[in-house]
């Protein structure tokens, strides 16, 4: 079955606009809580079988186009040798980051199967269970973001760490990345290998840099990870306040740009030459009425015109204040008024 979701990865017309949302499964839905229960985050991101059901649920309820493997960036880094734990109020928070070479140096790896294995056997459980037109997506953090986690410890707002190491220690911050990009690359063919049809890299902390930076420290090592899977499912970029980085982001050749809701969509596609392109509803919308849903919507659809190769998703995640009945109308109203557009011959 040619998927709708797989024929817009590829550029291809479609008979309406697809749609599936970042951050789908998640703590705005009751669903997602009675399955996690009081189970510690992240013994729940390693649970496959209740991190199926988060998947399959939020793609039952909301009926979107594809579905994306319930998981989270940063486990991957833990059998690296990082102490990870997700602290109420705080969230993820590394009690040993990298702050010198030698503990770069000590950073282990090892294949996927190895080091995670609980993630092909949650695809495994997703794809019995998903409806056979909608296709899954699989996912991991963009080396850059994993870096950028693993020095700071957590979340940052001047990545003074991060930016001090790649400075100071470039010889280090490419052995980091380069560690990164193997890790990487084997968690995600571990998950094309299980199942997943398509992928998503997210690097949501790359906008921090300069056009410069972002050449010089991270893009070779961006463009080796797509490069090493480059051919077999599509793959997805994904980063947020990053505009003036889109254009060299293409340069590593995702099939598939996706754009946070800063910039102006049709502007964007056009300047990037993207073959396809994914978003860009701002996700606060959804905290809006119905009315103002469908108005923001309908700009996001005008701004793609109808042109194949168009992918409704949201500029960022959703957040737990979202009410669950105006995610539902999303889906609905992306879905319905694209069909009309084209049988109105727009698109």
């Amino acid at each position: 079955m040619d998927k709708v979701f797989l024929k817009a990865c590829r550029g291809e017309a479609t008979d309406y606009t697809p749609i599936w949302l970042n951050r789908q499964a998640g703590r705005y839905m009751p669903e997602y809580h009675s399955v996690k229960g009081d189970m510690p985050s992240l013994a729940f991101f390693k649970n496959p079988d209740k991190a199926a059901q988060a998947t399959l649920d939020a793609q039952r309820i909301l009926g979107v186009d594809a579905a994306i493997l319930f998981a989270d960036l940063l486990p991957i880094l833990e059998p690296m040798g990082l102490r990870l734990d997700y602290k109420p109020g705080e969230g993820p928070v590394f009690d040993n980051p990298l702050r010198s070479a030698s503990d770069i140096d000590a950073l282990m790896t090892a294949p996927a199967e190895e080091a995670t294995p609980y993630i092909a056997q949650t695809v495994r459980n997703v794809r019995s269970g998903l409806p056979a037109d909608i296709a899954l997506i699989g996912f991991a953090g963009a080396p850059f973001t994993l870096a950028s986690y693993a020095i700071e410890g957590r979340g940052s707002r001047n990545y003074v760490y991060v930016k001090k190491l790649m400075y100071e220690a470039p010889e280090a911050w490419n052995q980091l990345m380069t560690k990164l990009v193997g890790q990487v690359a084997s968690y995600l063919q571990l998950q094309i290998t299980a199942g997943v049809e398509a992928i998503q890299i997210f690097d949501t902390w790359a906008g921090c840099l300069s056009v410069a930076d972002f050449r010089h420290y991270v893009m070779p090592h961006l463009h080796a990870l797509i490069t090493a899977l480059k051919g077999q499912v599509p793959i997805i970029y994904f980063g947020t306040g990053n505009g003036h980085l889109l254009e060299d982001v293409c340069q590593a050749r995702p099939d598939v740009l996706a754009l946070d809701w800063r910039v102006p969509l049709g502007e964007t596609w056009r300047k990037t030459g993207a073959g396809a392109v994914q978003g860009n509803l701002d996700p606060i919308v959804l905290c809006a009425d119905k009315a103002t849903v469908g108005r923001q919507a309908r700009d996001v659809l005008d701004e793609a015109a109808g042109r194949p190769g168009h992918i409704f998703n949201l500029g960022h995640g959703i957040i737990p204040e979202t009410p669950v009945d105006n995610v539902k109308f999303l889906v609905d109203y992306v879905h319905e008024e694209s069909a009309r557009d084209r049988g109105r011959g727009f698109g």
